[in-house]
């Protein structure tokens, strides 16, 4: 397919929306949540032809979506959102390993803490503290002391095997995406669980971080009773080393079965046809299909508990400085696949629904996206009658990739910038200021506006940053 071709098919829907209708080898529309003025400022377009490709993957229904954070991703475009019919053909829609992404439940939670700031009583000796018992970068290291008894409950049982070994509590578990725990039979390869035993409780680097927020303003009804002033915690973090290599051994195993005739990918032994290697799926009821599924709960387990993890040290922290009750507002996942019954033409289907940087936003859920470490933060409400399999934005969206910001942008000046308005930032990678700099992300109110104005989520309390620990 031409690159480009698609904005001879781009129409405005409505307010926030646009379509791209089907056309060469698509099945279904695509839906982009944006405006005029908003997809301008997306100048790469490989991500929009990302959107179109995944527009005719086997099996797909409804419309693929872009959230209006999207950007350019390893197959599918992070903040795509694409169902196919688990009943299609012989055996079933297909299921991509693309579609979920490398770190598998990558996800966010906000922690509620009954205190201002002002009740602190040091908030700089705070985040040195979190800094320190919050273990972040690239290498895993300082992860909690687990069994490899203990990794197989975790991979099992998710944030319910925490709470049994005393890392989590048990009113928690009402307040994660289901519950903190999918099923699964275990099936995680050997390598997997060997980059896992040491990695749980740790941030991680890149976009990951751990974050002390206060709240900025809260809408109307305010269904957390949250107040203004407030300070709250917002984790970002995932699957860890375990989930990466969930996603390479599958990635691995579906492209190899996978040949190019004339610029197309082929599976004979299914039938499927894709247009990029990258977007190589399996039947959902084949056996390469139910151990990608199998393996991907697994890694999601393992991101629940993570964040599990990483919110008992955080409460581990807040002790030694202050007493304070904290209570677990949400987590959501942004990178999964999911089995989910939605209604396509007035009737319904059972869908596998990937939300690759996108965020489930079923009507009145929580939907928790963070900005970036220079602006602001969102909760958000999923609305009812949401049109993209009940899914919203997970962030504020990258417009420039990390290569790009570290040639522009001058960390050590952002940095000292962020402190002198009072943003306390501990970065542990080189080169993570520049690279999480705001200025290579989107506007996330106008990202949040967007949302709101197709009909997918509604805003509920708007956060500022206070302190900041990044890998």
């Amino acid at each position: 397919m031409a690159d480009g071709e698609w904005r001879n098919h781009l129409e405005v829907e409505s307010e926030g929306l646009m379509r791209i209708r089907k056309h060469a080898s698509m099945k279904v529309d695509a839906m982009i949540v944006a405006d005029s003025a908003h997809l301008a400022k997306s100048s790469d377009d490989r991500s929009i032809s990302q959107l179109v490709n995944i527009a005719s993957m086997p099996g797909v229904v409804g419309e693929a979506w872009a959230m209006a954070d999207w950007h350019y991703g390893y197959g599918f475009p992070i903040g795509g959102v694409l169902a196919t019919d688990v009943n299609w053909g012989d055996e079933g829609g297909s299921i991509s390993p693309g579609g979920v992404g490398f770190d598998i439940n990558c996800g966010v939670r906000m922690v509620a803490l009954e205190c201002s700031v002002d009740d602190i009583p040091n908030i700089d000796r705070l985040a040195g503290r979190l800094n320190g018992r919050i273990p972040s970068g690239g290498s895993g290291k300082g992860g909690l002391d687990i069994s490899k008894r203990d990794l197989d409950e975790i991979i099992s049982r998710g944030s319910n095997a925490m709470v049994d070994l005393g890392f989590a509590q048990q009113e928690d578990l009402k307040n994660i995406e289901s519950n903190g725990a999918l099923e699964t039979d275990e099936g995680v390869s050997e390598r997997a669980m060997a980059r896992g035993l040491k990695a749980l409780g740790t941030l991680g680097s890149g976009n990951h971080f751990l974050e002390l927020q206060t709240v900025q303003s809260v809408e109307e009804g305010n269904p957390h009773n949250l107040f203004e002033g407030q300070v709250v915690c917002m984790i970002h973090s995932g699957s860890r080393g375990l989930g990466h290599q969930v996603c390479t051994d599958h990635v691995r195993t579906l492209e190899d079965k996978y040949r190019n005739r004339d610029g197309i990918w082929h599976n004979d032994d299914w039938g499927f046809e894709i247009q990029d290697r990258q977007l190589a799926a399996a039947p959902i009821h084949s056996r390469e299909g139910q151990e990608y599924l199998d393996a991907m709960n697994g890694a999601a387990n393992f991101a629940f508990a993570n964040r599990s993890a990483l919110t008992h040290r955080l409460r581990n922290a807040l002790a030694a400085e202050f007493e304070v009750d904290t209570r677990l507002l949400y987590d959501v996942s942004h990178n999964i696949a999911k089995i989910e019954e939605h209604e396509i033409n007035g009737q319904k289907c059972t869908c596998t629904v990937h939300r690759k940087g996108a965020t489930r936003a079923m009507p009145g859920q929580p939907v928790l996206v963070p900005g970036d470490m220079g602006t602001g933060s969102w909760l958000l409400e999923g609305k009812q009658g949401n049109r993209a399999f009940s899914s919203s934005c997970h962030g504020a969206g990258r417009l420039l990739s990390r290569s790009e910001a570290k040639k522009t942008i001058d960390g050590k000046a952002l940095k000292r910038d962020l402190e002198s308005k009072g943003i306390r930032v501990h970065a542990n990678t080189p080169n993570i200021m520049s690279e999480e700099a705001p200025a290579a992300y989107k506007d996330v109110d106008e990202v949040i506006a967007l949302s709101n104005s197709a009909g997918l989520t509604k805003p509920i309390a708007r956060m500022l940053p206070l302190a900041v620990i990044k890998g």
